[in-house]
């Protein structure tokens, strides 16, 4: 999946480059490839290398250069708007009014720090009120309702059978480490988390008055209960397995053999009238209800706590700001906490992202970026038809079907064509806390609305200024922000090679999700539904082994390896959307001849972009973590993982057998 020039960008590339007199920027760095290394061996070095080996992290970052780390210098831009807004008189209700007052209201740290831990009292002292097991499914009932999962993982969302209604789901929850195998890895790296876990548990109920060994067992309880919790959790991997977490239950039957949850009365106590959901892991509910049980109550009530004070720590005092980064540190690398400004416009693009997407796309968007890109999107939509009807693997009646599906993509680009309302929610100036809770209970009130309606497909799940792009498989749509509509990816002055290499990559990637291993078990209309011969999808299957095993060969640090399975999918939207884009490309008058711009073939500009937009650099902690549980691979192996496969990028720059990543032919894996 998936997801304005910047000056902090115009130091990745030259700008004086003269044709015919007329100037225009310089879209390959040029000065920065690295020839010592063979194109070869290792491309991402060859054409990030020496900007990897001197370009600077941040210390309250966690990696620099292009995609998810481009959101850094958006935010600049966000915090233009803000602090614009929140210091203007808006009218009461409007957006203006409402992002720039949210902004303010967490501005205000001497408020806040005022304040302390007071915001949380009540529901602390709502804990301390639980006496029994039903009385604690009260409070969890409510705490859903507030927008905190707890241990319910309670959501509504299109059913997979059935995808133009929305449906409830309850999923696995309940765990404060980033993935369940966490809990139960014994590496130095995994036991320095665990570590350093605790201690924020610790030091969350010392800041509320607990003594530190009140607090430390405190921690050990809650650690404890959650190691039991993980232990029904499934992995990651398992959880890619569309059709091994779709159960579809009667609510009568579950209320039966799950009692202590009691689904009918939650599911009273939250507002949600359904006589069905889909239990995506129903082993968790399993031993969940037994836990509820066999766990003492007054050990659940110091869990609730936790929880409580772990779901709003980074809305309290400076104190507990602190404790939430000190363990964040720990996970990511990050050495210095970010600004307030920082801080306040991810919470306001975070918590109203649709109201401040407004005032972006009214400052920022260029409007003909969405027609250009728009172009882009049906030329690779031909490209990927073309290659479907070019399968040597795939009969003709799984290429119809597959040709279908294609062609009824739904495309979103820039913003969406209707904005979601927020008019129900009350923003003031000087209540911080009171506010986030105002926005949690909207958010609530709007996801379950959606109950038994038809699903909207207008509907965005991201806002507009972030820069990534998505496919979401039950509504069978691409979806791409104005944030990535822009340098790297895309720019109006660029040459083809570069804007096919740059989004057009990404087009490609996000329109080949619709039959990677999850993708491909959706049909048009977004249920999930066989459309292949028996005999296709075996072959498909056989070829997706092949890229896992390819994938999980691939070193990262140390002994750690990419995760074949976890990224499988991501790894076959890379290598697809590479060979659809290369298509397209071939299309345009470029890419048909053969003119050298700075030294480079059309064909070589085309894979130094693609090498160009995935030039990121980490710190390793967030590269551990990141591996363990992203689904994407690291930014050196979505370059050399897909070129090493792909025949056009050996032609283009003269791979030869005895170069490090080269594949014989019959080791070079293809599906789409």
């Amino acid at each position: 999946m998936y997801k304005s020039t910047f000056l902090c960008l115009a130091l990745f590339f030259l700008t004086a480059w003269n044709e015919q007199g007329g100037s225009k920027k310089k879209f390959v760095d040029v000065a920065g490839i690295d020839y010592s290394i063979k194109p070869g061996d290792n491309f991402f070095r060859f054409v990030n290398g020496r900007w990897y080996d001197t370009a600077k992290i941040a210390a309250d970052q966690s990696g620099v250069g292009s995609y998810s780390f481009m959101n850094i210098p958006q935010k600049l831009l966000l915090q233009n708007i803000l602090d614009s807004v929140s210091k203007s008189k808006n009218m009461l209700g409007s957006v203006e009014q409402k992002v720039g007052d949210f902004y303010a209201s967490g501005m205000d740290m001497a408020t806040i720090n005022r304040r302390g831990y007071q915001p949380v009292k009540p529901i602390l002292a709502r804990i301390d009120a639980i006496s029994d097991v039903p009385s604690l499914m009260k409070f969890v009932a409510s705490d859903l309702r507030a927008g905190n999962r707890s241990i319910i993982g309670f959501g509504i969302s299109p059913d997979n059978k059935n995808s133009g209604i929305n449906i409830a789901h309850a999923s696995q929850t309940g765990i404060g480490l980033p993935d369940r195998d966490y809990y139960f890895k014994t590496d130095s790296p995994t036991l320095r988390i665990q570590q350093a876990y605790k201690k924020y548990i610790s030091d969350l109920f010392q800041l509320t008055g607990s003594d530190a060994a009140t607090a430390n067992n405190n921690a050990d309880i809650v650690y404890g209960i959650e190691k039991q919790i993980a232990a029904s959790h499934k992995t990651n991997i398992e959880r890619r397995d569309v059709k091994a977490n779709y159960h579809k239950v009667a609510v009568a039957d579950i209320n039966q053999t799950q009692g202590n949850i009691g689904w009918s009365a939650l599911l009273s106590d939250i507002g949600a009238t359904t006589d069905s959901i889909d239990v995506a892991q129903p082993a968790y509910y399993d031993s969940l209800n037994g836990l509820l049980k066999s766990i003492p109550i007054n050990n659940w009530k110091i869990y609730l706590k936790a929880d409580a004070l772990k779901t709003n720590a980074e809305e309290l005092s400076e104190p507990f700001v602190d404790a939430a980064f000190e363990f964040n540190k720990v996970l990511s690398g990050q050495a210095v906490q970010q600004s307030r400004r920082q801080i306040m416009t991810a919470n306001v693009d975070g918590y109203l992202g649709q109201a401040l997407g407004q005032l972006y796309v009214k400052r920022y968007f260029n409007e003909d970026a969405k027609k250009r890109v728009l172009v882009l999107v049906n030329n690779l939509q031909k490209a990927f038809e073309n290659r479907i009807n070019h399968l040597d693997w795939m009969s003709d009646s799984t290429k119809h079907k597959a040709i279908e599906k294609l062609y009824a993509i739904i495309k979103k680009l820039g913003y969406p064509d209707k904005w979601r309302s927020y008019d129900k929610v009350q923003i003031s100036r000087d209540k911080y806390f009171e506010n986030i809770l105002a926005i949690r209970q909207d958010g609530y009130s709007y996801q379950l609305a959606k109950l038994n309606k038809p699903v909207d497909k207008t509907e965005w799940g991201t806002t507009p200024s972030t820069v990534t792009a998505y496919y979401n498989p039950s509504v069978n749509e691409v979806v791409f922000p104005a944030g990535i509509l822009q340098f790297p990816y895309f720019d109006f002055e660029a040459d083809d090679a570069i804007n096919y290499g740059g989004i057009g990559m990404v087009i490609g990637h996000e329109m080949t999700h619709a039959f990677d291993d999850q993708g491909a078990q959706f049909d048009k209309d977004g249920n999930v539904k066989n459309w292949w011969t028996k005999e296709d999808y075996q072959k498909f299957k056989a070829k997706t082994r092949q890229l896992a095993d390819l994938y999980s060969s691939f070193t990262v640090l140390d002994s750690v390896h990419v995760k074949g399975q976890l990224t499988l999918g991501e790894n076959t939207a890379d290598n697809g959307g590479i060979a659809i884009a290369y298509d397209a490309f071939k299309m345009t008058e470029q890419g048909k001849g053969n003119v050298k711009i700075d030294g480079f073939t059309p064909d070589q500009r085309f894979f130094l972009s693609i090498a160009r937009i995935w030039r990121v650099k980490t710190r390793d902690a967030f590269l551990r973590n990141y591996v363990n549980t992203n689904p994407h691979s690291p930014a050196m192996w979505r370059v050399n993982g897909p070129l090493m496969n792909f025949e056009p990028f050996y032609k283009a720059f003269n791979v030869l057998p005895g170069d490090k990543n080269y594949k014989a032919e019959n080791e070079r894996v293809r599906i789409w």
